[in-house]
């Protein structure tokens, strides 16, 4: 006779031939998925920055403006590209703008300084920052390391992307009124960059501030101010003063290779030919001329002309300083006074 399971009758588990029951899974928390090593960077340099990076609305002249900052102190002090404050409308005694943080804390701010010859300036925030992002050293990259940008394009708070230092000592044209400059030592990363990027960080694997975001030149190609001794010294100056205070010589050259002769007297393999001595500047009125072939400045090597840049500093203007150059054949010292840089 033939027993029919579908009733009331059990199924032994015991009997390889009986048919078995479907298992239901047991709740509980999904099992997390592990990352890959390229992910688990990315992603912990996303978690430790994107609170300490502010969306900024700016009043401008123009009308309504949008960017990136930093949090770089723990009493306020935020860090951005100078173009992204430019032409700003803040009056005496009112904030600029307003700085929009990923928990959706919201801070009026105020400009410090701004120094367009640089591309960077420096706001405070009216009231509680989260903690301040951490400053790097852009001297200590190579190459194809890794990098990752973190800003609000398009106005898309709280954005990542990632990439590599796709080249090093790029030079980044900026100009002030009828002042123009050179910034040296600029990181070309692949790291996706888009308007209201400007101002954001770029940071290392240990989530280091190495760079401040500052220029998309085409696709896959963005351009980030460094932070190095150069820029900190200039951060130093808009905190305490507002504003930097540069010497001018009046002139303009390109690097050379110096003739074996030269080369083998000074120990130097370049230096810098004047292609231009503007008429009535210290250069000028110091006896410098078209053609001079620079290579010293007060016993300092000019190999380039962001060497002069360099050496040109607050200390110098109104000083005495010593030129060395060669001029038909001969080595020639030249005393110039620098004066203070207008801008305006």
């Amino acid at each position: 006779m033939h027993v029919s399971n579908s009733g009331h009758n059990p199924i032994d588990p015991t009997d390889p031939n009986q048919p078995t029951e479907p298992v239901e899974p047991v709740p509980g928390p999904a099992a997390e998925t592990p990352l890959d090593a390229y992910s688990a960077v990315v992603t912990r340099v996303a978690a430790q920055l994107i609170p300490a990076v502010a969306s900024l609305r700016v009043r401008t002249s123009r009308g309504a403006g949008a960017g990136s900052a930093v949090v770089f102190t723990d009493d306020g002090f935020l860090l951005t590209s100078a173009h992204v404050v430019e032409g700003h409308a803040g009056n005496v005694g009112s904030p600029v703008g307003l700085a929009e943080f990923s928990d959706g804390t919201e801070r009026e701010f105020d400009v410090v300084g701004a120094d367009p010859l640089s591309d960077l300036a420096v706001l405070r925030a009216r009231g509680a920052t989260p903690p301040a992002a951490v400053l790097g050293d852009a001297a200590d990259l190579r190459v194809g390391q890794l990098v990752v940008a973190v800003g609000n394009p398009l106005g898309l708070t709280g954005s990542v992307t990632a990439g590599v230092v796709s080249a090093l000592g790029r030079s980044l044209p900026t100009r002030s009124g009828s002042a123009a400059r050179v910034v040296d030592e600029v990181i070309q990363t692949d790291a996706a960059l888009n308007p209201g990027n400007s101002g954001g960080a770029l940071a290392t694997a240990d989530s280091r501030v190495v760079g401040v975001n500052t220029a998309v030149a085409g696709v896959g190609l963005g351009l980030a101010v460094p932070i190095n001794a150069t820029t900190r010294k200039i951060l130093a100056a808009l905190m305490r003063d507002g504003r930097v205070r540069r010497a001018y010589l009046g002139v303009a050259g390109a690097r050379v290779a110096l003739p074996p002769p030269v080369a083998g007297r000074t120990g130097q393999r370049h230096g810098v030919r004047l292609a231009e001595v503007v008429v009535g500047s210290p250069a000028g009125s110091a006896g410098l001329f078209t053609g001079d072939l620079v290579l010293s400045l007060a016993g300092q090597p000019i190999v380039t002309p962001g060497d002069l840049q360099r050496l040109l500093t607050e200390t110098t203007i109104g000083q005495p300083v010593e030129l060395t150059v060669w001029r038909r054949g001969a080595l020639v010292d030249v005393i110039v006074v620098p004066r203070e840089l207008v801008t305006s």
